[in-house]
């Protein structure tokens, strides 16, 4: 039987919910749908600067691009904006189903990792914070490599420091652009369609795509175990 691949989470809106961000930027914007514009140009800005061969650590990025999206409008982003906006990032809890999934794949015989574009002491406060930091044999964040998701170096970290080939690994996440960049990388990816999230058209495609964490761990174990 072929070993079983290194299973790699994504963190942010994958496993914790995002949208417990959103009476935040309903206070400072007056409308709760202004957080997934910040989410969307968090990314852009993280893998436009990436591209641009310029590494600013992942919460800088979202105070900047917070601040920005406030000038764009007249609002006035204070520090103790941008303090609340860094300790509701680090505190989201994980979605209901994530605990329960993770238990099981990890049951099934499945190493888990994480790799994110979060601070390393930022990704392990989320997680502790959500009592799921136990179930991750190791945590990497991109910035350990300084280039963001989906870089190719982002993904060639984690195979240089676990000593594994890609295609021993496999992705889950919620984020086509995210799965997009692991599946070119040569890693399987899964993807979990989370609100608002779903398969884009073109380019690499996931292997496996679910509704939620726990029905993409069902179809993991029916393929590999």
């Amino acid at each position: 039987m072929a070993a079983l691949p290194l299973i790699v989470f994504d963190v942010n809106e994958t496993l914790l919910d995002l949208e417990t961000m959103e009476p935040t930027f309903e206070r400072v914007f007056g409308d709760r749908k202004a957080m997934r514009l910040w989410f969307a140009n968090l990314i852009m800005y993280s893998a436009a600067l990436t591209v641009a061969g310029c590494y600013v650590p992942f919460t800088d990025i979202g105070s900047a691009v917070m601040k920005m999206l406030a000038d764009t409008q007249g609002i006035r982003i204070n520090e103790a904006d941008k303090k609340e906006l860094t300790e509701k990032f680090s505190t989201m809890p994980p979605h209901r189903e994530v605990p329960a999934a993770l238990r099981k794949l990890r049951d099934a015989g499945f190493r888990l990792f994480t790799l994110t574009d979060n601070l390393l002491e930022v990704q392990t406060r989320q997680l502790e914070h959500g009592g799921i930091v136990e179930l991750f044999e190791r945590r990497f964040s991109a910035d350990g490599v300084k280039h963001h998701k989906p870089s190719p170096h982002a993904y060639a970290y984690v195979e240089k420091e676990l000593g594994v080939a890609a295609s021993r690994f496999c992705l889950i996440a919620c984020h086509t652009w995210d799965t997009l960049g692991a599946v070119a990388a040569g890693w399987e990816a899964a993807l979990i369609k989370r609100v608002g999230n779903d398969v884009l058209g073109v380019g690499p495609q996931p292997q496996i795509v679910g509704n939620d964490l726990n029905d993409v761990a069902d179809r993991l174990i029916a393929r590999h175990a």
